[in-house]
């Protein structure tokens, strides 16, 4: 139940004018602002009676990315992770500040920003909603792409990746993943049936 819905379009419209400036394209569309509206379309699919914050959280998780390049942390592992961790708290700042603007109060500021932060996955349900959805839309539109992007990776390392990302998603995402209700990449279903079975 959306409590104030023109307050809610008002916050994502501007999530999407702020997206909508990416410079980077992905089939022709601004590619944070694309990636946002595929979050919404899932978590629409995955749990349509989600909460407010869960739906906001969702179509924020992106906010601005490309503002924050990888190469602007040391190009390691440490430096990989220094950098994850700093997206979470950026995206969460912003998608505070836009909510603010849209006139939500301290209490849903507050518990979209511990979503998009992915603070307590696993105990918190809007985390672990976010964290499902994004797992479901990286399956269904990005994990052929990035196969394709590492032609180096053998199939150990494949199956390690797919094994990480089923973890992280919960029993519900899992059931809803072989349901048939979203598109796997058919050229990777046994490569991700062996990885499942293998879990």
């Amino acid at each position: 139940m959306i409590a104030n819905p023109a307050r809610f379009n008002q916050a994502m419209a501007l999530f999407d004018a702020a997206n909508s400036l990416d410079p980077n394209l992905d089939e022709g569309q601004p590619k944070e602002l694309l990636y946002a509206q595929r979050m919404s379309d899932m978590i629409g699919r995955f749990a349509p009676q989600a909460s407010e914050a869960a739906q906001l959280a969702v179509r924020a998780q992106h906010i601005r990315r490309w503002t924050v390049p990888r190469n602007s942390y040391p190009m390691n592992k440490e430096g990989y992770h220094a950098w994850r961790s700093g997206l979470y708290t950026f995206h969460a700042d912003t998608a505070g500040e836009l909510l603010r603007e849209a006139g939500y109060d301290d209490a849903m500021i507050e518990r979209v920003k511990k979503a998009v932060s992915k603070r307590g996955i696993k105990v918190n349900p809007d985390s672990q909603l976010l964290e499902d959805v994004a797992n479901l839309v990286f399956i269904e539109h990005y994990l052929l792409g990035f196969a394709r992007s590492k032609p180096d990776y053998d199939e150990e390392k494949w199956l390690v990746i797919i094994r990480r990302t089923w973890g992280k998603m919960s029993k519900g995402a899992q059931a809803f993943a072989l349901s048939g209700k979203i598109g796997l990449p058919e050229s990777l279903v046994p490569l991700i049936t062996k990885a499942i079975g293998g879990a």
